[in-house]
């Protein structure tokens, strides 16, 4: 009598179990290789899910310890693997690994023999992938072609019970000039797993470590002194759940002392220019504190408060507990005034004061005598804020809060905008909070990026204090003003053909913590891009002068071009939301969403606007005809959307354009937005929901979207009906050998999708095959 084999996956966040459940001795086992005997379960990383048919063990959580020190890597992973099912397991572990890894140690908290681990060369990883792929019907596996491999014993899982397994691994990281990378593989494929992954980092460098940088995840950073820096990753839903590989870079202090600590990272595009060219993101840090030499940088903290009747109750009791945090939180010496309006405006004093003890004793007397009642000036309360002349060398900052639309002074949105503009001829940072929904969104918006500045949104089950302090926090020792960054010719003198489309157009100030982050366009060849960085540090106007090599170019870093192109279309739907406020140039409006669809087709970053572009499949060509009524059908929704300026629906558009143009906001997270580079797209809509986009694809430095159930490389979406130059069937020879040519480049994760995928490859059509529907195995 025989028994079929049931083979399973399970989505597990970058670790999939597959289990073979049949008898022991059954002779389908044969095909499966040394990859699975009997009833043995093999745990490899991917993410892909099909159905189970049978019980099998799975890996709950990931702890991922990584600990580096002067560029030698120690990762420690713990992973619990639950057995749901009556019968014991026997599981082993494939993991992927980048060269030069080691095996440590392994340690399992079972009973049974002490599992080994051992690294196999990429060949002899390549069999075995190659084996479950065909064996399992399925593609996901191939993205790791081309990597070695850590292969374990078996060991036993216990009938309902958790296994938990430590591997310890050490490598030494490649650096990049001042730049040390760490990197992990994980699966790029389709789909999102329940898996909980923590990651934690403990960097030190002898050299000082200037600024820790993360493409994949949206980090946060605890510095030790400057040589060690504690980094915690998020893997949230909004950030692409547990998806992609593991990337961490710190960039080392350059050896000359108080210089600008920078690494740029490039990707090739040879389309750029007849020399080549590609895009680069610059990632900078300045040191912390300040040497002899330069001259600390002190802050002029103006608060403005909305005492209007809308905020009576709890919200002006936070704003006032706000209020007296920024105030305690300024350093003695510097200066501080309050605002606060409703029909009128009244202050603390005339004009700043010095911080001290006294004076803070005061203002906190002030804080606790406002009453909220009247209506909502907002003109006059930022004419006054912005009207006196701040103390020399300090760097003036204005923090503005309001929970409502203009209701006495002055109203129109354009009119207020530009009364404001011309009146802060201190160049003021003017930071706005708006409280709750009944806020004009785009003006607040406006006002704060035209000063270098940024908002922040309260929404109505969030903390006003929090959310303050929050921003407040992060404007601690001002290092440099009014930053400005030029491309050099190789006489040091500056030149205009060496970059171009760079973003921010106008970098914030850079205060303690910060990262300088730019993007752009790079042409001339192999030749490394100069740069100056030039600002004020008190009353000297301070300079930088650094490199950036390009010839370690690499289609490794496709998510820059994407970084890149989410932030330009950022900055176009800002200028269309901005011009929504008076009377609109049609054409001009019609050039801009034009660009914006063509952005997003190519390098798939979609918005609540170009979203059909991917989920309506049946509904939307990219041929002529059809690139115009999507361009049309674009500018329709955006017309509608942009009349909305107020409520969650006008908030929305401002959330939306923050996340996609993170490095040019200050006063927001510097890191760039990390869904937009391992994980899902997904936006905010008019209600403030988040929701995703599965139809489209960023793989390595493909965009892939989903047409007809195949997915097409967004270059040849015109031709997506037309015959493919090349069909490669999947599990053939021809199909591991395409693998094998895309991990060359590192491109091979695009195989790894569900269904067929339609590429351009080699200036070749090819439309990859994947695995056929099989019924199940069985037998009597």
């Amino acid at each position: 009598m025989k028994y079929g084999t049931s083979w399973t996956m399970r989505a597990l966040g970058g670790l999939v179990v597959a289990a073979s459940m049949g008898v022991f001795g059954s002779s389908s086992m044969a095909q499966v290789s040394s990859v699975s005997v009997d009833s043995r379960v093999v745990i490899v990383p991917q993410v892909r899910m099909t159905p189970r048919r049978v019980p099998t063990a799975y890996v709950e959580n990931v702890g991922l310890e990584i600990s580096i020190k002067d560029q030698v890597s120690t990762t420690v992973m713990e992973m619990s693997v639950r057995n749901p099912s009556g019968a014991a397991q026997e599981a082993q572990f494939l993991i992927p690994v980048a060269d030069g890894v080691a095996v440590r140690s392994l340690q399992y908290d079972g009973v049974g023999p002490e599992p080994t681990a051992k690294v196999l060369p990429r060949d002899e990883a390549r069999r075995i992938y190659a084996s479950i792929v065909n064996s399992m019907r399925d593609p996901a596996l191939v993205e790791f072609v081309g990597y070695n491999l850590i292969q374990t014993s078996a060991f036993p899982i216990p009938a309902g019970g958790v296994q938990k397994v430590t591997l310890t691994l050490e490598s030494m990281l490649p650096a990049d000039g001042e730049r040390v990378d760490y990197f992990l593989p994980r699966s790029e494929s389709a789909g999102l797993g329940s898996t909980r992954w923590e990651v934690r980092a403990t960097i030190e460098d002898a050299r000082g470590i200037a600024t820790v940088y993360s493409p994949s995840h949206s980090i946060t950073t605890t510095r030790e002194g400057a040589n060690k820096v504690i980094v915690r990753a998020a893997e949230s839903v909004e950030a692409g759940g547990a998806r992609g590989s593991v990337r961490l870079s710190y960039v080392r202090n350059p050896s000359m002392h108080n210089g600008f600590a920078s690494t740029l990272i490039a990707y090739p595009d040879p389309t750029m220019s007849e020399i080549g060219g590609g895009y680069f993101m610059l990632v900078g840090s300045l040191p912390s504190g300040m040497s002899e030499d330069r001259e600390p940088l002190k802050r002029e903290v103006v608060l403005v408060l909305d005492r209007s009747g809308s905020m009576r109750g709890e919200k002006i009791e936070q704003a006032k507990s706000a209020a007296i945090q920024v105030v305690e939180g300024l350093e003695d010496g510097e200066t501080f005034n309050i605002i606060d309006y409703s029909d009128s405006i009244a202050s603390f004093a005339a004009a700043p004061v010095v911080k001290d003890k006294e004076s803070a004793k005061k203002a906190r007397e002030y804080i606790a005598g406002l009453k909220a009642g009247g209506g909502t000036n907002i003109l006059d309360a930022l004419l006054e804020a912005t009207r006196s002349t701040p103390a020399e060398h300090f760097v003036p900052i204005v923090l503005f809060l309001t929970d409502g639309l203009p209701t006495i002074g002055e109203r129109s949105e354009i009119k207020i905008r530009e009364k404001v503009e011309a009146s802060n001829t201190s160049k003021r940072r003017i930071f706005t909070f708006g409280v709750g929904s009944d806020v004009n969104s785009p003006l607040l918006n406006a006002i704060a990026t035209k000063s270098r500045a940024a908002s922040t949104f309260v929404l109505s089950n969030e903390d006003v204090e929090a959310k303050v302090s929050q921003v407040f926090k992060r404007l601690a020792g001002p290092l440099l003003a009014e930053p400005r960054l030029t491309a050099l010719g190789a006489d040091g003198s500056p030149v205009t053909t060496r970059l171009r489309e760079v973003m921010p157009t106008n970098l914030p100030d850079v205060f303690d913590g910060d990262q300088v982050i730019v993007l752009g366009q790079f042409m001339g060849g192999q030749e490394p891009v100069r740069f100056r960085l030039e600002g004020k540090a008190g009353s000297r106007v301070v300079s930088y002068d650094f490199k950036g090599e390009v010839t370690s170019a690499s289609a490794r870093n496709g998510y820059v071009p994407r970084l890149w192109a989410s932030s330009k279309i950022g900055m176009l739907l800002d200028e269309i939301r901005q011009a929504g406020a008076g009377e609109v140039d049609q054409g001009r409006m019609k050039e801009i969403v034009d660009e914006v669809v063509a952005l997003s087709t190519k390098f798939g970053i979609l918005t609540e606007y170009t979203a059909f572009l991917a989920t309506e499949p049946n509904s939307v060509a990219f041929d002529q005809v059809g690139l115009r009524a999507n361009i049309d059908q674009a500018y329709r929704r955006l017309e509608t959307r942009n009349a909305e300026r107020s409520g969650s629906a006008g908030i929305n558009q401002e959330e939306n354009l923050k996340k996609l143009g993170q490095t040019r906001a200050a006063g927001a997270t510097a890191t760039p937005a990390a869904q937009e580079v391992a994980g899902k797209q997904w936006y905010y809509d008019k209600d403030m929901n988040v929701r995703q986009v599965n139809s489209v694809q960023n793989v390595s430095d493909y965009t892939l979207f989903c047409r007809n159930n195949v997915w097409v490389d967004s270059r040849i979406l015109d031709k997506e009906a037309e015959k493919p130059d090349e069909i490669v069937e999947f599990g053939t020879e021809a199909y591991m050998t395409l693998a094998m040519e895309l991990s060359m480049q590192n491109r091979q994760a695009v195989l790894a999708q569900d269904g067929d995928v339609l590429l351009l490859w080699n200036s070749k059509r090819v439309l990859v095959r994947g695995p056929q529907a099989e019924a199940p195995a069985g037998g009597k």
